[in-house]
């Protein structure tokens, strides 16, 4: 049976648990390196004496080059063997990563952050579209989850891994700890993983890769899976940048707590995630998404208008949250990974993983227009405004993959 064919069991395959795990695992890698940004600031900003203003220039510069590169490589996405295409750019992503570590200064920072987003921005999108070649709808929601779980791992086992050799070894340890386990990872992948080519048998009409590109983004089927992906990260990066400052100035969580609140969340998260996936391949996508906006909505709102609150409190309600934004993640990612053809996989991939970090971004800058702080000890303003912003978007996201399904069973109908 051809490798790139789905088992019509019920049951995976050795090679697609194969193939399951080094993608989570590549996942892993990326969204550490991203992550670790932010917990390493202090540390960062005291060793080349940099400016708030420089530190954040250094985090969103890799969000900036990873949309951009989105763009710029959507065009060839689908004219190489999928599994050539995550070896040289996870490969760039490892040379970028140990730049992060050997830079000196804030120039050289920023330009190693540049280099890796241009290469690790692109990897999601490839990892989506060899899921997508490789498995069919009714058991992709499973692999999403497990796929999704590397966000989970990267905040239990990743930051405080990172933080502690941080401390003990300066802040250019966690990039090193990264670029050796990534070249283990490319190596298996290198080694284990088989072509990726069923999309290459299926003839493009488009001679070059900016046509393919171009009529990739004219699809009016594809830009409404793009607008959806966009009002996704829009409504979830709005209100995640500020998760902790909103903790320890208005829930009253201490330092000390921190660490452990987003521990619990990420324990959750890994729990959640093969569960949440198992259920979106059993049960209606969309009325999983639907039933989690609504939760996540009551949550966020709730959670948004409280004052100082018990420990335990913030912990549950962590968690609540995290079961709505997952539970939302998993059978929206399922659904508009179908929307391509086969020959247009790669390139929409790589335009909607443009469109969801450069709407991150977007986000985040929103949310900085909203949020009030008189200074750095006083409390947040108007998060609660914030909530209702966001509780907006989750509502339009919901419209949104209803016109996803909709199209979906129109397609398959004709």
């Amino acid at each position: 049976m051809d490798n790139q064919q789905a088992l019509s069991s019920d049951k995976f395959s050795g090679y697609q648990k194969f193939v399951i795990t080094i993608l989570a695992l590549t996942q892993f890698t990326v969204v550490l390196d991203f992550m670790v940004m932010s917990p390493l600031g202090d540390l960062l900003m005291k060793s080349m004496q940099l400016t708030t203003k420089q530190f954040g220039i250094a985090v969103f510069s890799y969000a900036f080059s990873a949309g951009i590169s989105g763009f710029l490589t959507a065009g060839f996405a689908d004219s190489f063997d999928r599994k050539k295409l995550l070896l040289f750019f996870y490969i760039g992503f490892i040379v970028g990563t140990l730049f992060c570590g050997l830079a000196t200064n804030f120039y050289l920072l920023v330009a190693a952050r540049v280099f890796t987003g241009i290469f690790g921005g692109v990897i999601g999108s490839i990892s989506m579209a060899i899921v997508s070649d490789l498995f069919p709808i009714e058991k992709r929601g499973r692999v999403m989850g497990f796929l999704q779980m590397g966000f989970g791992a990267s905040q239990v086992l990743g930051i405080p891994i990172s933080l502690y050799i941080a401390n003990h070894f300066g802040w250019q340890s966690p990039f090193f700890l990264i670029v050796g386990m990534a070249f283990v990872i490319w190596s298996f992948i290198m080694l284990k993983m088989k072509p990726i080519t069923k999309h290459l048998e299926v003839k493009n009409k488009d001679t070059n890769a900016l046509q393919h590109l171009v009529h990739t983004i004219q699809n009016r089927n594809y830009r409404i899976g793009f607008l959806t992906t966009a009002l996704m990260s829009l409504g979830g990066f709005m209100i995640m940048p500020w998760g902790s400052v909103y903790a320890i100035n208005n829930l009253h969580v201490t330092q000390e707590q921190l660490p452990l609140l987003f521990m619990i969340a990420g324990v959750a998260t890994l729990l959640m995630m093969p569960l949440i996936g198992k259920i979106s391949d059993k049960i209606n996508k969309f009325t999983i998404f639907t039933f989690a906006s609504a939760w996540m909505i009551i949550v966020v709102v709730i959670y948004a208008n409280l004052g100082a609150t018990s420990f335990a409190i913030v912990v549950i309600l962590n968690v609540l949250m995290m079961m709505g934004v997952m539970a939302r993640m998993v059978p929206s990612v399922a659904l508009v990974s179908e929307l391509p053809k086969l020959q247009d996989r790669g390139a929409f991939m790589s335009v909607n993983s443009s469109l969801q970090q450069m709407a991150g971004g977007i986000a985040a800058a929103i949310g900085g227009m909203i949020v009030v702080q008189k200074d750095v000890n006083s409390p947040i303003e108007h998060y609660d405004t914030l909530a209702y912003v966001v509780s907006f978007f989750v509502i339009l996201c919901v419209i949104m993959l209803y016109r996803v399904q909709r199209i979906l069973k129109e397609t398959k109908s004709v």
